[in-house]
């Protein structure tokens, strides 16, 4: 039967239930490192916990299930994923990514990926034109965050699409913002996508996760034979958290939205508060497209003080909201992203994009959001 994905996200892909030893209706952790054999050239289906794991299985095809994925393979972090995409591109390749993007992926790309023999250039995604003039013989891949990560920049997906399939390039999207039950980058033509598992889809802040998701069979077989190779596979135990959190991501996401909506419209009034960046208020520059592509605005805002004092004084002034790096939890985090979550992007290119030191980023959580309101009303006083 064809279940809705909020009955998918409790269930699994295909109600998992019938294959639990007992009747167990959670799946059992596996916290084994090696599987013995029935007989000589036999095998149960699983040999070692690295190549695979009846409970990472179980999240896999959980994950390939919301993604609409031909297969997915969970990493032990959302960079580790990353780092096994990488992976996928040969010597003197070049990626295109979003200018806006995570500054982890920023220095991955940059030391790691450079290290590797990779080129990459930075560009305004949101304006497919720039992004075709910067497409060169040497390029590979367009790499997407949309909604992008802190500035809220949104990039017309099927538009790239377009192009990379013009130019043949891989079409590479982060979808950790808006998660699977908010967008589906694969149905809009994505080859791969990637996900920081520790944010909304563990949903608790208390453990660390990375998903990436093949849109082809071709890409999927490649991706299978690297992850059991190198070793970056998400523990049993992890993976029994992540499939705990995912069943109740879509009444986490809609009460995070709900609240997100609130705030944002409430920041827009304060007087210490210059410009608020979030997808779901009508006069963001992206709103139309994100709405055409996605079936929500997810809960992450930015916002710009009047100085760099009002900034850090909220900072230390913040009570129930947490002054803390990551996002996508049960609890609200405010970050400081020029210092930490985006420390590593050059800052010219920080300047460019407006990550000053009057910029905050606001990850909504599922709490009373009058409370929430208040908290950021006395920490702007």
């Amino acid at each position: 039967m064809d279940y809705k994905i909020e009955t998918r996200c409790i269930h699994g892909a295909n109600d998992n239930r019938e294959r639990h030893p007992y009747g167990s209706v959670s799946v059992p952790i596996y916290q084994t490192a090696t599987f013995s054999h029935p007989g000589i050239g036999q095998s149960t289906g699983f040999d070692y916990s690295r190549e695979s794991n009846p409970t990472r299985q179980e999240l896999e095809e959980t994950m390939s299930s919301l993604e609409g994925a031909v297969d997915t393979v969970a990493c032990s972090s959302g960079m580790a994923a990353i780092a096994l995409c990488l992976e996928l591109l040969e010597t003197g390749s070049h990626i295109l990514c979003s200018e806006d993007l995570y500054g982890g992926s920023v220095r991955i790309f940059q030391m790691i990926g450079a290290n590797r023999g990779l080129t990459f250039s930075f560009v305004d995604t949101s304006q497919p034109e720039l992004v075709e003039q910067s497409i060169t013989d040497q390029t590979k891949a367009l790499y997407i965050e949309t909604p992008s990560n802190p500035t809220m920049r949104i990039t017309d997906l099927a538009k790239m699409k377009d192009l990379a399939e013009k130019h043949e390039l891989l079409l590479i999207v982060d979808n950790t913002f808006l998660t699977p039950y908010f967008q589906n980058p694969i149905a809009l033509g994505a080859d791969l996508v990637i996900h920081s598992g520790t944010k909304f889809l563990g949903g608790h802040n208390d453990t660390l996760a990375g998903f990436l998701c093949s849109g082809r069979e071709d890409l999927a077989e490649k991706i299978r034979f690297l992850y059991k190779t190198t070793g970056s596979c998400l523990s049993p135990f992890d993976s029994f958290l992540l499939i705990r959190g995912m069943k109740t991501l879509p009444v986490r996401l809609e009460r995070q939205q709900e609240n997100a909506m609130r705030i944002a419209q409430w920041l827009q009034k304060n007087e210490k508060v210059r410009e608020v960046y979030y997808v779901g208020l009508p006069e963001h520059p992206g709103y139309e497209i994100n709405r055409s592509q996605s079936r929500g605005f997810g809960s992450m805002i930015s916002f710009q003080t009047d100085t760099p004092q009002t900034a850090r004084k909220v900072l230390e002034k913040i009570h129930l909201i947490s002054y803390a790096e990551s996002l996508g939890g049960v609890e609200s985090l405010l970050t400081y992203p020029m210092l930490q979550t985006h420390g590593d992007v050059p800052e010219p290119l920080r300047e460019k994009l407006g990550i000053t030191d009057c910029f905050l980023r606001l990850s909504v959580g599922i709490e009373n959001a009058d409370d929430l309101i208040e908290d950021l009303r006395q920490a702007l006083e």
